[in-house]
């Protein structure tokens, strides 16, 4: 029994539901009903002892029995008629045979076998299934090489058919992206030799794939190289409606535009003969300017449109895929007069040694799984072996089975071998990493613990490994190796299409297109090197467009076809290699710049420097230093102070809404509460001199506690003001800046109205400049009432630094601008402090014994 039998084997079925197919769900579920399931049955002893198939397919196939077995699936019938799919009957088919490669394959395992140097002691043996060129067909037969095709197995330990090595084909795009989705479950190789999709070179979907042809993604560069030799650059695209056709169309619209070409029109061949379609393609043909069509289509799909080309007699110049490109369905005279000349890509063609013979020598058996040969024998002269079916449809002509093959040319005709010779690669691939997989010396393999694979035991999935590592060469000369995803080397022959004198139609090689050889590449000749990213091109006077100088693009501009640059939007800027537009570096005086940290931390020790004063007072508030000229206006000082220390935390971090409008405001009232204090603070000190005089003794009465509280809240309230009617008129608001520096977004607020900022700024230096002015005229006052030398000295930098903040707030940019104004509020703000509370403190905490009445009273008077 097969090794992949027992694994699949689960309960009463064998577990399908995995299976990725591409194939729509009325197949899948056919596919799943006719039988592929085994079933157990149960001995009447009760045990589970044997298993038997469901249903067996009506499968087309040719067999060799070996110790190892080798799957292939072919193209061997041609479905002429398109059945009708009513799902209630099973469809009747109507085959047309062609000369398939099957028997390439038949041909290779016995060449191998007889090899003594390749796999000694081991023989081969093959399992070939016709797929009908059906997706249905092919599943089928995919089923029958996984789960063998014994009716019923016994011994269910040990006994059964061979170990499947590997599958060869399937030669379409369509077939082998479904099957590879099943043979993945059981880890089969698969080693197609005709399907080129590109998108099976992905590893992740398909790890099990390979193939000796090469990808479509070179057959499309290799049809750009033939267009621009001809310089057609206006051309026809129809593909049929399948993977193969349908990647390939989208490769060659991409590729097309990169040298200047166009496509004009794009058509998808039906899949069934749809005859309205067809025509509707052919109408686009004819009304359409182009004068040159490619093709990437299969045979089958090809054929209805081809037969209407001719019945309407429309000549253009074809440019074939090698799907069809030398098709023997399409290389007759018949289609000769509107096929004549026609271009195409082929798969490399090559010669393998002794086929001739082996075809010649090939002759029917009476073994029903060999009824591929007896078939091919019947079509090939139009005989039966059945009697009653010779009598029926041959007229009476009955098979012997010795007829001569000879008479036969086409037949024996092995000049044009392409399909065949990457079915003797394939086959030849799986021999070599079987042949390696075996030489494996034990502990040094490439399985766990340095094991080595078994002949008894052996797993698809073991080969995978030395399929990777294959590389051999041809009896003609080719050398075989896998790339990392499974691709062939790239090489096509370039084909065209001529009519010979007795009537048949050939397609002769006119060149060839080998990317794996540097030799053959054209030499390097250019006037001007390609543009690197970043720069575009600018033709230098007198040259040719092809000379040209190569001009970085300027700062915020990018380039990404060479020829212009282009400007990034606003809020973005070019990166460093000029490709891409990047968001521009926002820029804002944030928390985590070390300037903010300074600053802040700056800011919260002034305020913390506040609150030690203000409870130093307050723990002292009945001594003269503080009482003296109005203890309330001190402390109001010092709660001032502190909130102008903490306002400067508004300007730190992202500008929002909410923080541009408290920043200015906070800090103008914060500065007028602060200065229209020391103002007050100044007057009495005035005032008390002056009622020390007997002129003056009536004037306290205008300067008492009330009237120091109610000329602080007027003073302020006017401020408040200011600030209202700026805030509801013109408001600060948030605002990126990208003036300053075209690289940087300058994150910052915009006070809105310049007039409503000057009027805070200047009603601050107002009462600054009327306190300077008053201290600075009471400087001369006996010792007792020394304190307005402390304010003088304290307004004087007040003014120094608000006056040097002018210019450098307008001329610092971005985030440097706010770092001015915090410095500016800080700066006055430890002046103040300093200059009116340090000496005070330092008599309170260094000098008790002069905190008294009779010590502040008993100092002399200054000099005048």
């Amino acid at each position: 029994m097969s090794p992949f039998l027992k694994r699949t084997l689960t309960g009463d079925h064998i577990y399908l539901a995995e299976m990725q197919l591409y194939v729509c769900p009325f197949l899948f579920w056919k596919l799943l009903s006719c039988s592929v399931f085994l079933t157990f049955l149960r001995s009447s002893s009760g045990g589970l002892d044997s298993c038997k198939l469901r249903k067996e397919f009506r499968l087309l196939g040719m067999h060799k029995d070996g110790d190892v077995i080798i799957g292939g699936l072919y193209e061997v019938h041609l479905i002429t008629v398109f059945p009708e799919l009513s799902f209630m009957i099973e469809p009747e088919q109507y085959h047309k045979l062609t000369k398939s490669t099957a028997l390439a394959m038949a041909f290779t395992i016995d060449e191998i076998n007889r090899n003594p140097n390749l796999l000694p002691n081991i023989t081969l043996g093959y399992h070939i299934y016709d797929n009908c060129i059906k997706l249905g067909v092919a599943l089928r037969a995919a089923m029958a090489l996984i789960s063998g095709t014994e009716k019923s197995i016994s011994n269910l330990n040990c006994s059964g058919s061979p170990p499947m090595l590997g599958v060869v084909g399937d030669p379409t795009t369509t077939h082998s992206i479904a099957m590879s989705s099943v043979l993945d479950l059981f880890h089969m190789p698969m080693v197609s030799y005709f399907a080129t999709c590109s998108c099976l070179s992905n590893k992740q979907r398909y790890p099990f794939f390979f193939r000796t042809i090469p990808s479509d993604a070179f057959q499309v560069r290799a049809m750009m190289q033939i267009l621009k030799h001809f310089g057609w650059t206006w051309v026809g695209l129809i593909v049929s409606n399948d993977d193969y056709g349908l990647n390939a169309a989208q490769s060659f619209h991409q590729d097309i535009s990169g040298y200047g070409g166009c496509v004009a029109f794009y058509e998808i061949l039906p899949r069934e003969k749809d005859m309205d379609e067809i025509r509707r393609i052919i109408h686009v043909i004819q009304t359409s300017t182009s004068n040159v069509i490619v093709v990437y289509s299969n045979e089958a799909d090809l054929m209805p449109l081809m037969d209407e080309v001719l019945h309407l007699n429309v000549t253009r110049q074809w440019i074939a895929s090698e799907a069809w490109s030398l098709s023997p369905v399409f290389l007759t005279s018949r289609l000769l007069p509107v096929l004549r000349g026609t271009l195409g890509i082929a798969v490399r063609r090559g010669e393998i040694e002794g086929l001739k013979e082996f075809l010649l020598s090939l002759r029917p058996d009476d073994d029903p799984s060999n009824g591929m040969v007896r078939t091919f024998w019947e079509d090939m002269f139009k005989c039966r072996f059945n009697h009653a079916q010779a009598e029926t449809e041959t007229g009476g002509t009955v098979c012997t089975g010795d007829e001569d093959l000879t008479s036969n040319q086409e037949y024996g005709d092995v000049s044009e071998l392409r399909g065949s010779y990457n079915v003797y690669k394939a086959v030849y691939a799986l021999a070599h990493a079987l042949h390696e997989l075996l030489s494996c010396v034990p502990g040094s393999g490439p399985f766990g613990g340095h094991s080595c694979a078994s002949l008894h035991n052996l797993q698809p999935w073991q080969l995978l490994y030395y399929l990777h590592r294959v590389n051999f060469t041809t009896s003609y000369g080719d050398q075989v190796s896998f790339d990392e995803n499974g691709d062939a080397l790239a090489i096509y022959d370039i084909v065209s299409w001529t009519g010979l004198p007795d009537g048949s139609v050939k397609g002769r090689e006119v060149g060839v297109v080998d990317e794996s050889q540097p030799a053959g590449k054209p030499p390097h000749s250019v006037c001007s090197e390609p543009c690197p990213p970043g720069t575009r091109k600018a033709t230098k006077k007198g040259l040719p467009v092809c000379c040209f100088d190569c001009i970085p693009c300027a700062d915020g501009e990018i380039s990404t076809d060479f020829i212009e640059c282009l400007k990034c939007p606003l809020d973005f800027w070019s990166n460093p290699e000029k490709t891409h537009c990047v968001p521009k570096e926002v820029e804002f005086l944030s928390y985590e710049d070390p300037l903010g940290i300074s600053l802040s931390t700056a800011s919260l020790l002034g305020a913390c420097a506040c609150a030690g004063v203000l409870v130093v007072f307050a723990h002292h508030r009945h001594t003269p230093v503080v009482r003296a000229n109005n203890s309330e206006l001190s402390f109001l000082i010092l709660m001032s102070l502190k909130l102008c220390f903490l306002c400067a935390l508004l300007f730190i971090g992202q500008p929002r809404l909410w923080t541009c409008q408290l920043r200015h405001a906070v800090f103008g009232i914060s500065f007028v509460l602060c200065v229209s204090s020391i103002l007050v603070k100044t007057v009495v000190v005035v005032a008390v001199f002056k009622a020390s005089k007997p002129e003056g003794q009536g004037l306290m009465k205008w300067f008492g506690a009330p009237q120091q509280r109610g000329s602080v809240l007027i003073l302020t309230a006017f401020q408040v003001v200011i600030c209202a009617v700026w805030l509801s008129t013109a408001s600060p608001a948030p605002h990126k800046n990208t003036n300053f520096q075209s690289s940087k977004i300058v994150f910052e607020c915009a006070v809105g109205s310049m007039a409503g900022f000057a009027t805070l700024l200047g009603y601050i230096g107002l009462l600054a400049a009327v306190s300077f002015l008053l201290a600075f005229l009471a400087r001369n006052l006996p010792d007792t009432f020394n304190e307005a030398k402390f304010i003088t000295f304290s307004m004087l930098i007040f003014c120094a630094v608000w006056i040097a903040f002018i210019p450098a707030y307008v001329s610092s940019p971005g985030k440097y601008a706010d770092a001015v104004e915090i410095f500016a509020i800080l700066a006055s703000s430890f002046g103040l402090l300093i200059s009116i509370f340090a000496p005070k403190c330092y008599i309170i905490l260094l000098h008790p014994e002069r905190n008294t009445k009779k010590a502040l009273m008993g100092r002399t008077p200054a000099k005048k």
